[in-house]
């Protein structure tokens, strides 16, 4: 997991808009205004140098109010990360896991082909004894020629989902670790979701917060700040031997907030404040819907996968070759053997798919409880004996 978010772009970029808004929120707290230095000199019936020193001064709390808009925007960027660095890691399994069923498939696909080549092989020979009509000999060459096709469209599908995995940027195929063939527990019935785990809850927070933080910023830059101003020097009157004197000034100057109050900015800041009121509302509600079918749809994908390990339906090896041994002693047809096994081989493949859909379906139950990141990278933060990726994989 490491490996992949140091080498996935989409995280790259989020770890960077990081970095910018940390950079923000650093100048967010610098003060707002520098010193101006004036120096003025004139000559004419009174011969004028002096020098001055002006500030405005932040009286009424801006820079105050803009670190906090710097910090709650921090925080977005924070959660924004986390976000990616969550919906990476779930698309990476993903594709892991379906790299899993297609190599999975490929070998069941070349056992196919070895039974029908065997099967094929078997039919030649018994019409040369006579025990079969031409008719079932053409059958199995037929059902050879089905499998080879079969399995070059399961060849197929291992570049495109290659391709997927090399897109993400994690590690190389040939580095991949072989996923636990122990299926995850059961979520608990009384599971509840901590929503202030989950990476959207506090994306969603953190933009209410930045929105009321700007509308705090956008009242006090509607108060207009003094900008006082020192000036000394020294003055002489009348011709070069006339009276020369010194001068000091204090002036003080105030913006008339006359033709714009900025009463637009806070209003539009409101605004912005209650439509990210509204989302946080909108994704509270979707996100535990979210968490209830989430466990709702691995439960009921684990009770299906559990039942079909338990079950006959997994023997495949031992039904083909009882199949065989059938069709070997003439108890069944060419056609009834050719219908059963590819029965078998169906259900086979619908296990092996079964089983990567509870895969699937768990990774999107981690993310929807804001456990997937500390189940990837082989942490236990939940407190609840869940088994994590490397602990499956010992």
């Amino acid at each position: 997991m490491r490996a992949l978010w140091t080498g996935n772009p989409e995280v790259q970029v989020a770890r960077a808009e990081l970095e910018a808004a940390r950079a923000r929120a650093r100048a967010a707290h610098q003060p707002l205004y520098n010193p101006s230095l004036e120096l003025a000199a004139e000559n004419a019936d009174v011969d004028r140098r002096t020098i001055g020193v002006s500030l405005a001064l932040d009286l009424s709390g801006k820079r105050r109010a803009r670190g906090a808009v710097g910090d709650a925007e921090l925080d977005v960027a924070q959660a924004a990360y986390e976000v990616v660095r969550r919906d990476v890691a779930a698309r990476w399994l993903k594709v892991w896991f379906e790299t899993t069923l297609v190599v999975q498939e490929s070998r069941l696909g070349q056992r196919r082909v070895e039974l029908m080549a065997r099967f094929a092989e078997l039919a030649e020979r018994r019409l040369k004894v006579g025990d079969i009509s031409s008719t079932e000999r053409d059958l199995a060459a037929l059902a050879l020629t089905e499998a080879q096709a079969q399995q070059a469209a399961l060849l197929g599908k291992a570049p495109g989902v290659q391709a997927s995995l090399a897109a993400l940027g994690g590690p190389a195929d040939a580095s991949l670790p072989t996923p636990p063939r122990e299926l995850p527990p059961m979520p608990r019935d009384d599971a509840a979701v901590a929503m202030e785990r989950l990476p959207e809850w506090r994306l969603a927070q953190a933009r209410t917060s930045s929105a009321d933080a700007s509308v705090r910023a956008a009242q006090r830059d509607r108060i207009p700040d003094p900008t006082i101003a020192l000036t000394g020097g020294r003055v002489r009157t009348g011709s070069a031997a006339g009276m020369s004197q010194n001068v000091v000034g204090v002036s003080l100057s105030v913006p008339l907030p006359i033709r714009n109050n900025y009463r637009a900015e806070v209003d539009a800041a409101r605004a912005e404040s209650d439509a990210a009121a509204a989302g946080f509302s909108g994704q509270r509600l979707t996100l535990r819907a979210r968490a209830n079918e989430t466990s709702a749809r691995y439960r009921a994908l684990r009770e299906a996968s559990a039942a079909f390990r338990g079950g006959r339906a997994a023997a495949f090896d031992e039904r083909t070759g009882l199949l065989e041994r059938l069709w070997g002693a003439g108890e069944i047809g060419t056609s009834d053997y050719l219908v059963q096994l590819k029965q078998s081989l169906d259900t086979a493949l619908s296990g092996m798919q079964l089983e990567n859909e509870t895969w699937q379906a768990w990774i999107d139950y981690l993310g929807a409880h804001g456990q997937l990141t500390a189940w990837g990278e082989g942490r236990d933060d939940e407190g609840d004996n869940k088994p994590s990726l490397r602990d499956s994989n010992r």
